[in-house]
């Protein structure tokens, strides 16, 4: 038997053998299954724009109606630079769970136990402000207040009240400013984004949205809106937030059904409203503007 003339092309592969001899077919390689495609999850739904689409459908134009009435009754607001934005937060810092006139008197006490030699700081409070405004004054010096022996603050600051539990937080206050910036200036807020701006503040202990919501939309206009006792109360009433919903979400409720341009007038309107008429008790009904559309006068006004 000759030998085979191999031409360098590839031989035939042999088909195997089974047991009994014959030969079987070779067998496809078989292909791996494709995977099947994750689902992305569900972006959670965002509560401000939900809230807006309720309104817009069941409610429609009830933010314009608040607003023009409130205008018609209190006039327009426009606004305007109030305090340096440190002085602004300081006597927020001393306005919580007091009176503004309380606080007034213990930013006074702190002009007068720690001068500076700044140029002095004019207020104009406005509407929304409950006190009677503070004199045209140099700010307190900061490092002064800062360093101060803690019992001699308390005691400066113990005509606005809460004494014990405010003069550690305005020195926490001021530290961390200082710790994070290097002075206490907060001037480089205003060329943030607001949200941003809301957020670097409200990292500091004990400042929270409607603080750092107030300095935000008083020294730099932006589209904030601060959600006091007064404007929960108020705005709970009409239906302009849920019954429901704590003052921390309303915050970011009214980002989704104001313009930017109407939050500063709504916040004003809607606290100096509480102050006047939409008392706690015995609210004035018969001298409110918009009662045609209130929820508290008529549980079904449109």
């Amino acid at each position: 038997m000759s030998d085979a003339h191999y031409d360098g092309r590839a031989m035939p592969s042999a088909k195997p053998m089974t047991a009994s001899g014959t030969r079987t077919a070779p067998t496809k390689p078989t292909k791996p299954k494709k995977a099947a495609p994750k689902k992305r999850p569900k972006k959670p739904a965002d509560p401000a724009k939900q809230w807006a689409s309720y309104l817009r459908r069941y409610r429609p134009g009830l933010q314009a109606y608040v607003l023009e009435g409130l205008t018609r009754q209190y006039g327009e607001q426009t606004w305007e630079a109030r305090l340096d934005p440190t002085s602004e937060l300081i006597l927020t810092i001393l306005t919580q769970n007091t009176a503004d006139t309380n606080a007034e008197k213990a930013y006074e006490a702190l002009r007068a136990a720690y001068p500076s030699d700044r140029a002095p700081e004019e207020h104009r409070p406005g509407i929304g402000w409950g006190g009677a405004g503070l004199s045209t004054a140099a700010p307190p010096d900061w490092t002064a207040v800062e360093n101060a022996p803690l019992p001699q603050l308390i005691d400066v600051i113990r005509p606005g009240g809460l004494g014990p539990q405010k003069a550690p937080r305005l020195q926490a206050t001021l530290r961390h400013i200082r710790e994070q910036r290097g002075d206490y200036s907060l001037a480089f807020l205003g060329d943030m984004p607001a949200l941003e701006a809301r957020d670097w503040l409200t990292q500091i202990d004990g400042i929270g949205k409607k603080t750092a919501s107030i300095v935000l939309a008083f020294c730099f206009g932006m589209p904030v809106m601060a959600v006091d006792r007064h404007v929960e109360r108020v705005s709970k009433r009409i239906g302009l937030i849920p019954p429901k919903v704590t003052a921390d979400q309303a915050h970011d409720l009214f980002l989704g059904i104001l313009e930017p341009d109407e939050m500063y007038a709504a916040h004003v309107l809607l606290i100096h409203h509480g102050r006047a008429l939409c008392h706690a008790q015995n609210p004035e009904h018969d001298l409110c503007p918009i009662r045609d559309r209130c929820r508290m006068v008529n549980p079904k006004a449109p």
